[in-house]
């Protein structure tokens, strides 16, 4: 049974930095694409960045390009998402997912939230203006 488990979420002031962590356990991940997604209250939740394991292709969503940097860690079986020159629109539940399947996936899969098929529960992130 796959389980991911995020944390490093907080209170950080806009321009501040933190980085979240999605230790991943119950499987060998070496074939998964893992992503990151947020949901900030009354809105949907939406793609933030997403790394295939197996060759470290990273994908990103346009608001966080060039100030969030997604990357993992094998030996510690943990992706990171580490997040610069935070906004207050940056405010979000954060969540981690995982799914297996990415050699069918087109190219627009790693931006759809109903292609992944495990998920953790999330870390809140706060940015204040």
């Amino acid at each position: 049974q796959v389980q991911l488990v995020e944390s490093g979420g907080g209170l950080v002031q806009a321009g501040g930095s933190l980085r979240l962590s999605c230790a991943a356990s119950g499987r060998t991940f070496r074939s998964y694409v893992m992503g990151w997604f947020r949901q900030a209250p009354g809105k949907e939740r939406e793609f933030v960045a997403a790394i295939r394991w197996s060759d470290d292709h990273t994908y990103y969503a346009e608001p966080v390009k060039g100030r969030f940097t997604i990357s993992r860690d094998n030996a510690k079986n943990t992706v990171y998402l580490q997040m610069n020159s935070l906004k207050p629109e940056d405010t979000a539940v954060y969540h981690c997912a995982a799914d297996p399947n990415s050699s069918s996936w087109s190219r627009t899969s790693y931006y759809r939230s109903y292609e992944y098929t495990y998920w953790g529960q999330g870390t809140l992130v706060t940015v204040s203006s």
